[in-house]
């Protein structure tokens, strides 16, 4: 049941749409005066307003502007008997979700109070899913290793410096990556993610710049790749140590003169994209054995953030324990566990080869295996390595 305030001067208008608002199942609150409302709008929640423009002591589009002040997202329908075009339009500028004439049409208002609770109902939803991926993203630890990761962070987030950032699988490398782009200036355009690894070598090129119709036998339309999607914006390139040095050639003529040209055309696109990139390879070896361009991996590594291993960070394990206990029981949709001090003095002792992966992992299993209480030795049970 959606609770609507009605905010209107005139009796039998209120009245009236409190009869047919409750027989469509609605609750109904009334308000005869603005002052009234904004005590009603604030003391309690509401769904939807319908708020009349024209009131003595305050009109509705001063009650307008206060609500606006304390909760921008709920749905207000403005109702007016004096209406114009210049009134609606100033309406929809200050906030409100419609605008509609007196005298009022009952089917077009019962549909746009509808569509408004879909947009209330809309706007919740991605704030719900907002938290869940900030949680997801969270970069948690207060380790010396960790600061030092979180400090270069807020130093070279604000500027367009290309980053390469390095160290074993399952450490976090893309969680670095995306705050990168999210504390930069460019967090509001896109963040395109590349798996070096997982492409074809035959197939990096099209994927990274796109092709055009006909330049290969599968190519039966124009696509455009992962640099111009990106553009504006941001491009990870992951495992960027397994790209072939047909796709590190085009590259690095991306990375100098900030062009790109799609497979099968002739054609220059101008791009401008931040990149960042990363790998869990020994780069300079790979030089050594000619796998990867010197002078590339220069134009990449303007700035090295390398994260360190779960290892390297075991004062972090009681902080991550409790956040990933948060989130997996938030995901299934269970009562979060307690984790006895014996069991996260267990998981210290781990040799954690698979990182923060691997560590996930392991108090997922601990969390669906186990008891409310998660104890040492229910941690030697489940979590350590099969002999």
């Amino acid at each position: 049941m959606s609770r609507i305030l009605v905010i209107d001067d005139q009796k039998s208008i209120r009245n009236t749409l409190k009869d047919i608002l409750e027989y469509e199942k609605h609750e109904v609150v009334l308000a005869e005066n603005g002052p009234e409302g904004l005590e009603k709008f604030t003391a309690e929640k509401y769904d939807v307003v319908l708020l009349d423009i024209k009131m003595p002591e305050m009109d509705g589009m001063e009650v307008l502007d206060k609500m606006m002040e304390t909760a921008s997202d709920i749905p207000v329908i403005m109702i007016s008997g004096h209406g114009n075009i210049d009134t609606a339009v100033e309406a929809i500028k200050k906030g409100a979700y419609d605008f509609i004439e007196k005298p009022l049409d009952l089917n077009r208002l019962l549909v746009t109070i509808r569509n408004g609770l879909d947009k209330k109902d809309l706007v919740n939803e991605t704030k719900v899913l907002r938290r869940k991926v900030s949680k997801t993203y969270d970069m948690v630890g207060e380790s010396t290793p960790m600061q030092q990761v979180k400090e270069m962070i807020e130093k070279v987030a604000p500027t367009d410096a290309r980053v390469l950032i390095t160290g074993q699988n399952g450490t976090g490398k893309e969680l670095v990556a995306r705050w990168l782009h999210e504390k930069s200036n460019r967090a509001g355009q896109p963040f395109i993610e590349v798996n070096c690894a997982a492409i074809p070598s035959e197939l990096i090129e099209s994927e990274l710049f796109g092709h055009e119709k006909g330049a290969f036998t599968s190519a039966h339309k124009q696509r455009k790749g992962k640099f111009e999607q990106a553009n504006g914006g941001t491009i990870f390139l992951d495992e960027i140590g397994d790209m072939s040095l047909a796709a590190q050639a085009k590259v690095l003529r991306a990375l100098q003169e900030n062009v790109i040209s799609r497979v099968g055309s002739d054609k220059d696109i101008k791009v401008d994209v931040r990149i960042l990139a990363a790998t869990n390879k020994n780069l300079q070896d790979e030089i050594k054995e000619s796998r990867f361009r010197e002078d590339l991996y220069h134009r990449l590594s303007v700035i090295i953030i390398k994260v360190p291993s779960l290892n390297e960070r075991i004062d972090d394990i009681p902080l991550l324990t409790e956040h990933f206990n948060q989130l997996i029981c938030q995901e299934l949709g269970v009562q979060s566990k307690t984790f006895e001090e014996s069991a996260v003095k267990a998981l210290q002792q781990i040799n954690w080869t698979g990182n923060i992966r691997e560590f996930r992992n392991v108090i997922e299993r601990l969390i669906i295996l186990c008891n409310g209480i998660i104890t040492g030795e229910d941690v030697k049970t489940y979590a350590m390595p099969l002999a």
